[in-house]
């Protein structure tokens, strides 16, 4: 009769040690810049890159865990602002001078570190911030710039509605005035601190079809917002869908510059470049995560980076970074110097978050199955490349634009 072996479960049996999986370090800077294009950017814009780098190099651990989590650190968001990094060189009252292309700078190193906050910066300054700016009374700019810009305060931007997201010029949120007080109703959806802010900039029309601006108080009765879950990118920020069901608002809560559709389109202009330097950010960590993967994973013998094929791919991403790092930095000149064009800066966001996509790609795919490990942040940023390649302009919203400064033709009707 054969005996069936009895196992032992309380004895540890010897076995050969085992290798430990390697840790790679995909996060270092190096501060690629093939065509020195950063090279003489002058000491008070390198200051503020400088301020930038530090916070995410230092936020970088605790944000990714955060992203994981789908949890927003509203602390770091705080911290942005104390270290003066939130204006997107807006111009106004007790705010620090930044140049456009500080404010670029910020925004793609913010984002080489994290997507979320730098949506952070894209919504507290470049959105809410700059609406008060450029369309508040002295007495909002008063209440609202410096808080905003130190982000003791936090504020959101409400346009996009459940129906109305790439023609948001069609939007519905009404406006009526009532005696001393307007009256707004309405729906807003994927609006940035939305659910946890304290001033919601809300965009409606008043009784004679004119778009306005409001200023929201987000603890005003009838203003009911909930934080959007379920999301797979920016999950480091908190968005929400708002109801906006009889809010009552005093009448000098609107901002008395904003008249026209054409007063939102100038604040989402002005950060459509934003959205250009966002995606350099992403691309930059994406393809300095890839290559300095490829000289520390082995395989076959050799370093990915001994490789034909891989120095092949690392080539195509090279390239077209570089040709996102000139459109930033060609469009940051155009900008200081008032020329800008709002169909160049969409050009610059069409180009730049398309490069993105295919460096993204390209780099989730030389990591192999450590791509998609959060620890090395690629799956990360390529998951939101997605948002902001679709946000402050769609792709096909951006082509038709640019073809219709082209040809003269509209293809929007």
């Amino acid at each position: 009769m054969n005996s069936v072996p009895v196992i032992d479960t309380e004895r540890t049996p010897s076995a050969p040690e085992t290798r430990q999986v390697p840790d790679y370090d995909v996060s270092t800077p190096l501060d690629t810049d093939y065509y020195a294009v950063f090279a003489d950017v002058p000491e008070a814009d390198r200051a503020f890159w400088s301020r930038a780098r530090t916070f995410a190099e230092e936020s970088l651990d605790e944000l990714t865990e955060a992203w994981d989590k789908g949890e927003y650190p509203l602390h770091l968001a705080r911290r942005l602002g104390e270290l003066d990094l939130l204006t997107d060189a807006v111009e106004g009252p007790g705010l620090t001078p930044m140049s456009a292309l500080a404010a670029g700078l910020v925004n793609m190193e913010i984002s080489r570190g994290d997507g979320s906050m730098g949506t952070v910066v894209a919504v507290q300054g470049g959105l809410a911030l700059r609406s008060i700016a450029l369309f508040g009374s002295a007495e909002q700019k008063a209440t609202w710039l410096v808080p905003l810009a130190r982000a003791e305060k936090l504020g959101a931007f409400a346009l996009t509605e459940p129906e109305h997201g790439s023609d948001s010029v069609g939007l519905v949120t009404s406006a009526r005035r009532d005696g001393d007080e307007w009256v707004i109703n309405g729906e807003k959806m994927w609006i940035g601190n939305g659910s946890v802010g304290d001033v919601t900039v809300v965009w409606a029309r008043d009784e004679h079809g004119d778009v306005r601006g409001f200023l929201v108080d987000q603890a005003t009765p009838g203003y009911v917002a909930k934080t959007m879950t379920g999301k797979g990118s920016l999950r480091a920020i908190h968005q929400a869908r708002i109801v906006l069901d009889n809010v009552r608002i005093p009448l000098d809560a609107v901002l008395p510059g904003t008249h026209t559709f054409k007063d939102t389109a100038a604040v989402l202009y002005a950060t459509r470049l934003g959205v250009a330097w966002s995606a350099l950010g992403h691309a930059t960590a994406v393809f300095e995560a890839a290559l300095n993967y490829s000289t520390q994973r082995t395989q076959f013998g050799k370093p990915l980076a001994g490789f034909q094929l891989v120095q092949e791919r690392l080539t195509v991403m090279l390239s077209r970074l570089t040709s996102m790092q000139l459109h930033c930095m060609h469009l940051a000149t155009l900008d200081e110097a008032g020329t800008l064009r709002p169909i160049q800066a969409s050009l610059a966001k069409y180009h730049n978050t398309r490069a993105a996509r295919e460096i993204a790609s390209l780099g989730r795919d030389m990591l192999g199955g450590n791509g998609i490990l959060l620890e090395n942040h690629v799956v990360r940023h390529m998951a939101d490349i997605e948002a902001i390649h679709t946000y402050e302009g769609t792709e096909s919203v951006q082509a038709l634009l640019i073809g219709r400064d082209l040809t003269g033709v509209s293809a929007f009707k």
